[in-house]
């Protein structure tokens, strides 16, 4: 298979797989890459949901379902495969990995940060070349109450550190974007953190 093409699997399809964890393609979507980032982005996406609905944000009906759709769109585009990023290795190895692969890493990097939900990512530059200055580009929706110098320090010194250890990339840069802000979680005892 060529590792820069779309396995095919329905984001709806390894959605039924997630709630299930029964399918008839359960062997190919345990061994796809491709899939696996998209069973990835699909965890978090739940997760960002259940975080929307335990806010009670006022706007449910048209600003959250726009949000989710946002967020189904570039789960779609950045689970591609992309571009092949190749690895160092023995000569007779073709060694890589994908630019999805990739992204897949920024978005778990980011996930398990607190107060960050990572929404669209970008690698800009030639990943084609090895050694080629590759710049990171995230918009990020932060939880209400996270200083957001410090929270954009510490997810560019995450990223960083993740892309050192899994990736050749030469990261020039890791621009962060905040494009949306949550509300805080509320305490038991508060509304939306403030006194009954």
């Amino acid at each position: 298979m060529n590792p820069t093409r779309d396995c095919g699997r329905r984001i709806w399809d390894l959605s039924d797989f997630l709630d299930t964890g029964a399918s008839p393609d359960a062997e190919h979507i345990a061994h796809c890459p491709q899939c696996q980032a998209r069973l990835a982005g699909l965890r978090s996406l739940h997760a960002a949901a259940l975080e929307l609905l335990e806010d009670d944000v006022a706007s449910a009906g048209t600003e959250e379902s726009g949000w989710l759709e946002t967020m189904l769109a570039n789960l779609r585009l950045e689970t591609r495969a992309g571009r092949s990023i190749p690895l160092a290795g023995d000569p007779s190895d073709q060694l890589s990995e994908t630019e999805g692969a990739v992204i897949a890493l920024v978005r778990n990097i980011g996930d398990s940060l607190g107060g960050v939900l990572i929404g669209r990512c970008r690698l800009d530059g030639d990943v084609t070349v090895p050694g080629a200055p590759v710049e990171v580009n995230v918009n990020v929706s932060a939880r209400y109450g996270y200083p957001l110098p410090g929270l954009a320090e510490q997810l560019r010194e995450a990223v960083v550190a993740g892309l050192l250890v899994e990736t050749e990339l030469n990261v020039a840069a890791v621009n962060v974007a905040f494009t949306d802000m949550r509300a805080p979680i509320a305490e038991p005892g508060t509304e939306e953190g403030g006194k009954l």
